[in-house]
């Protein structure tokens, strides 16, 4: 272990959460979470008291932020913001819907699981004319 190097943190990105308390707790317990000096964190919290402005300003301060490369959201808090989810179109952060505890995974309403079956169906489309 002493021979191991340190992570470089200039170059390393951190993956967001938004989505309710089970689920964030779960990947802070597996050490996702960060707080920087202006206490600032990497993660928020939805429950039946969150309003949809709250989630739409998480949501835009993490897809803006330089040091996230990920955002982990619930997909039922995506669809609560299914406008600016599916809007979204920057590479990085890469934005992924994931299931919950009360709100199983739904793929006819995965933004990124449209766009690769709407790719796939062009392309399929695109070889049938050659």
């Amino acid at each position: 272990m002493a021979g191991r190097t340190p992570i470089q943190t200039i170059n390393s990105a951190l993956i967001a959460m938004i989505a309710d308390e089970d689920t964030v707790t779960g990947f802070l317990l597996a050490g996702v979470g960060n707080v920087d000096l202006r206490r600032k964190t990497n993660f928020v919290i939805v429950d039946n008291k969150t309003t949809v402005k709250a989630i739409e300003d998480a949501f835009k301060e993490f897809t803006a932020r330089e040091d996230i490369a990920i955002v982990l959201i619930s997909q039922y808090v995506a669809n609560m913001i299914r406008f600016l989810v599916d809007s979204y179109n920057k590479p990085v952060p890469a934005i992924l819907e994931i299931p919950s505890k009360e709100h199983p995974y739904d793929p006819a309403h995965d933004s990124v699981l449209s766009r690769v079956s709407y790719l796939f169906s062009a392309e399929s489309v695109a070889s049938d004319r050659r």
